[in-house]
């Protein structure tokens, strides 16, 4: 027999909790029994610990009550004065409101095409507001998706103005930023603006194989895996909280050609997936590390 729900739900009756602080008993009984007292019904309850004593706990929490969206402020209003009393950081937001990204790229287009289309077909619950590029070979891809596309050309000495012609059009109208093979690097200006916000793909052979052509130079060694890491992006240049890595295995039988075709298709889905959980709210960072509920 299936018993059907009180009311019909939709993303305005879904809200997400994630919550770091220091570790020890009862703080998933009080963030439980608090959603309890409003009415909710938690559908996702996931928790970490990084060690029992003395360490950090994170937890992410998924819930239904009736008129979320409506009612979020009387929530957190009450949650803002339980939360002191175990040190924590939390967040609070409502499945209704996705998040909106700018994806900034240069000439490749396979990871810019793989959130387009996952964006299209609703894997990806989020808004891609724009695609801004250093040139204007993808220009035609964005256009084809209806999705504003700005160039903004960058050279030595125009780099700053540039990437401030960037911030213009992004600071209040994105909530992320997708680097989506973006051959330029991001100056701390932008990192400011959105911390634990703008997300990277590379691929995994840093730093063994630096530099213009890392899949000549894997095939050169011989390597039996290539890969790609999907990061937040720090000053420390692709040292940031890794989010996700996936490998391909290959072998001596392919080219160069064979390895940079491999090498896309990893890349465009550790991207994805990254991208995903990010605007799902399902990452939490903890020192230069993060912990992923998925």
């Amino acid at each position: 027999m299936s018993v059907e729900a009180p009311y019909p739900i939709s993303d305005n009756d879904v809200g997400r909790l994630l919550v770091s602080c220091p570790d020890g008993p009862g703080i998933s009984a009080a963030v439980t029994g608090y959603l309890f007292g409003h009415g909710a019904n938690i559908t996702d309850f996931q928790q970490f610990t990084t060690d029992p004593v003395g360490g950090r706990f994170l937890l992410r929490v998924e819930f239904v009550v009736s008129d979320f969206e409506r009612r979020r402020r009387e929530i957190e209003s009450g949650f803002s004065e339980l939360a002191p009393r175990f040190r924590m950081t939390w967040r609070l937001t409502p499945a209704a409101r996705r998040k909106r990204l700018a994806i900034m790229v240069s000439k490749a287009d396979h990871a810019l095409q793989e959130l387009l289309w996952q964006q299209r077909s609703g894997d990806l619950r989020a808004d891609i507001r724009m695609v801004i590029s250093n040139h204007r070979d993808l220009e035609p891809v964005a256009r084809v998706w209806g999705i504003p596309f700005h160039h903004i050309p960058v050279t030595p000495a125009t780099k700053a103005d540039a990437e401030a012609r960037a911030l213009d059009l992004m600071i209040g109208e994105v909530d992320t930023v997708v680097l989506a093979r973006y051959m330029q690097i991001v100056s701390r200006r932008l990192l400011a603006a959105f911390p634990n916000q703008a997300i990277n793909i590379h691929h995994s052979f840093l730093p063994a194989f630096v530099g213009a052509d890392p899949y000549g130079k894997a095939a050169e060694r011989g390597v039996k895996l290539i890969g790609a890491t999907a990061h937040y992006v720090t000053e420390d240049l692709d040292a940031g909280p890794i989010i996700e890595q996936d490998v391909a295995r290959v072998d001596h039988r392919q080219s160069v050609a064979d390895l940079r075709r491999a090498g896309r298709f990893v890349e465009r889905a550790v991207l994805a997936r990254a991208v995903a959980w990010h605007v799902e709210d399902r990452v939490i960072v903890h020192e230069n590390k993060t912990v992923v509920f998925n």
